[in-house]
């Protein structure tokens, strides 16, 4: 895997970005501002063998070649790969010269402080500038959140906490999670588990869920939720690091009905604890106080064109929420934040109707892109969605007035 990053980095000083596969843009739009939050790529699950999955499980988990929660080898290869496409999309829509690095003022990296997120941005700086000096901006105490970037409570009314927590409750119990759980009984062979025999949780079931929120700290959980998350977390990531199909879940996952039925519990875990209104709107700010000050002022022509922030599904589901996203599907994808995805916050000038517009785009690999790895381009492109926001309706092309999407932030 060494030798397979190390060729890639070479070959990408001598070849030219690959172009992401762009929705339909009229005739006379021009971008001229994007900003782009990303998820982190492959990691080691952040549950290791001597935490919560040694108790839910006799069965041996497989071993990992980084420590619980870095940056795999080939995430940084993928991460590469991202960086080489999304680059090759912002020449192709003239914010970024051909075969040339970029203008100094041009381009801002920024990443949270912990080695996954850094590491990402270093790859994809890789793919996207090979050979230029980017510099990335990270707050120097390492292994600690960003502030920015850390999905906390900043509340500290004793009402809107409670309001919170009776959310995230409300939400859980709307939850169809029966059949994951079922299943995961069965790959875990749980009633055997350490959970069983010390914590008296032996049916996923019938575990109960509670909730709390404190100023300072991420919305948390436990119970089963908790407990399946973290378990369906690291089958998802043996599934994308390549590990054989017999050493994922001990072989026991064998079609993609199978999947989706547990990724309905990854899923419905990052649902509740950050998309609820009473909870994204609070944990999000920070996040969005950012980007809103990306984008302020830009007719005085000092924002930057392009900047990139590398973080994690929760900020992604939250900002998302936060700014009331319609609903929305990513084809090829089980998870509603992919590993290595990122959204777009695009701001287009109309140059024929005079219009500043607005366009929100998810860029993601598809679960089978991620799995094999193979190199993106114009025939292997990442796929891009385009997303829409309730207070911003948006046209046929997904564009909507930028006044509008002005009024959403905070």
């Amino acid at each position: 895997m060494m030798r397979r990053i190390a060729a890639v980095l070479a070959g990408l000083a001598f070849t030219l970005p690959t172009s992401v596969s762009a929705g339909p843009v009229p005739d006379g739009y021009k971008l001229e501002q994007v900003l782009m939050l990303s998820r982190h790529n492959i990691r080691a699950p952040l549950a290791n063998n001597g935490s919560v999955l040694a108790k839910v499980t006799m069965q041996k988990w497989p071993d990992w070649e980084v420590p619980g929660g870095y940056l795999t080898v080939k995430g940084g290869v993928l991460e590469t790969y991202m960086g080489r496409a999304v680059a090759g999309w912002l020449v192709e829509q003239g914010l970024l010269a051909r075969d040339a690095c970029p203008a100094p003022g041009s381009v801002y990296l920024y990443a949270n402080s912990l080695q996954r997120t850094v590491a990402t941005a270093q790859f994809f700086a890789a793919g996207a500038f090979p050979g230029c000096d980017v510099a990335l901006h990270h707050q120097d105490k390492m292994g600690t959140m960003d502030p920015v970037f850390l999905p906390a409570f900043h509340d500290e009314d004793e009402n809107a906490k409670a309001e919170a927590v009776t959310a995230m409750t409300a939400r859980a119990r709307q939850l169809q999670l029966t059949p994951g759980y079922r299943l995961l009984n069965t790959i875990l062979g749980f009633k055997n588990s350490q959970s069983c025999s010390q914590d008296r949780l032996c049916d996923l079931t019938k575990g109960s869920d509670s909730f709390s929120a404190k100023k300072g700290e991420e919305p948390n959980t436990a119970g089963s939720l908790k407990l399946g998350n973290a378990v369906i977390d690291a089958f998802t990531l043996q599934y994308y690091e390549g590990f054989a199909l017999k050493d994922i879940a001990w072989g026991k996952i064998r079609n993609d009905a199978q999947w989706q039925t547990l990724a309905a519990v990854k899923n419905g875990y990052q649902e509740t604890l950050f998309t609820t209104p009473a909870v994204a709107r609070d944990v999000a700010r920070s996040t969005l106080a950012y980007i809103t000050g990306a984008f302020a002022r830009p007719e005085t022509g000092k924002a930057v064109p392009v900047t990139l922030m590398f973080g994690h599904d929760s900020n992604i589901a939250s900002v998302l929420a936060a700014l009331e996203a319609n609903s929305y599907d990513l084809p090829g994808q089980d998870e509603k934040t992919p590993i290595g995805g990122l959204i777009q916050f695009q701001r287009w000038r109309d140059t024929k109707g005079g219009r500043d517009l607005f366009r929100l785009d998810y860029v993601y690999q598809t679960k089978q892109q991620l799995r094999e790895g193979s190199e993106l381009g114009a025939r292997n492109p990442p796929r891009r969605v385009t997303l829409t926001l309730k207070a911003c309706p948006a046209d046929a092309n997904g564009f909507c007035p930028w006044s509008d999407f002005v009024k959403v932030l905070p």
